[in-house]
């Protein structure tokens, strides 16, 4: 169960050397970020990994990193990113182990985690989905965590998709039949973001339909910032109170290694 890489070469991947400039500047403040952290910090408080070291596999600048190091002191946090520069972030930013490498190669041993975070990853398309999943089975323990975030509909797909290069999009469904073809046993797997669901169409297929727009990832004014972030503090409530949303921007699931 060595966490030592191992000697593979990464791959590389074309990928817009700007989105991660946006990323670096924008996820400590930037309301979708904080959403984001604050429910895989939930789902994994909730979920409760066995001890053990804990994988946030594409890890960009190292935002979910530094999040969880704060919210679990003393939680051993590796990350892996494709990007070598964004991988000298992360490490900068987080303190965590980082190491580069390819979804679809990992360079762990087996059973090294005994949790797995993956944001918006499985639909990038330079990442070969069934690769990536058994891969990241392969390194789970068996009773390991594994949390993923993935994009919402197809029909959603935008100027900030191409921007981010994603290939796919899911809905709840898909993501469980995913999970379960890959030998995990998928345990909670909700939409969210989607209060602001109305609002995400707006702006993805009435404002910024052209193939020059830019990607979601921006700094917002403070004021709005603020709101859309309250927006989603009052989802996360209403979802504690026991409401399931239908719909929403991005699909959060939560498995168990098998």
């Amino acid at each position: 169960m060595a966490l030592r890489p191992s000697s593979g070469a990464a791959t590389t991947f074309p990928v817009d050397p700007a989105e991660y400039d946006l990323m670096d500047a924008a996820e400590e403040r930037m309301w979708w970020y904080r959403a984001l952290h604050a429910r895989v910090g939930t789902a994994l408080r909730t979920a409760q990994p066995p001890p053990g070291p804990w994988l946030d596999l594409g890890c960009g600048t190292g935002g979910l990193l530094r999040r969880l190091a704060s919210s679990f002191p003393g939680q051993a946090l590796h990350g892996l990113e494709y990007n070598p520069a964004a991988a000298r972030r992360a490490a900068a930013k987080s303190a965590a182990a980082i190491v580069t490498g390819d979804a679809a190669a990992l360079p762990y041993g087996d059973a090294c985690f005994t949790a797995l975070a993956s944001m918006d990853v499985l639909c990038h398309a330079a990442v070969d989905e069934a690769r990536a999943l058994a891969e990241m089975h392969r390194v789970l323990a068996p009773g390991g965590v594994l949390v993923l975030n993935l994009p919402a509909f197809r029909w959603l797909h935008s100027a900030h998709d191409r921007r981010v290069h994603n290939a796919r999009r899911y809905t709840a469904g898909e993501a469980r039949r995913l999970l379960a073809r890959a030998g995990f046993a998928p345990g909670r797997v909700t939409y969210w973001n989607a209060l602001l669901l109305p609002l995400m169409v707006a702006q993805r297929k009435l404002l910024a339909r052209g193939a020059d727009d830019a990607s979601d990832v921006a700094p917002f004014p403070p004021w709005l910032n603020a709101t859309l972030h309250g927006v989603t503090v009052a989802e996360a409530a209403l979802v504690r109170l026991g409401l399931r949303y239908p719909a929403g921007g991005s699909v959060l699931a939560i498995a168990t290694r098998r």
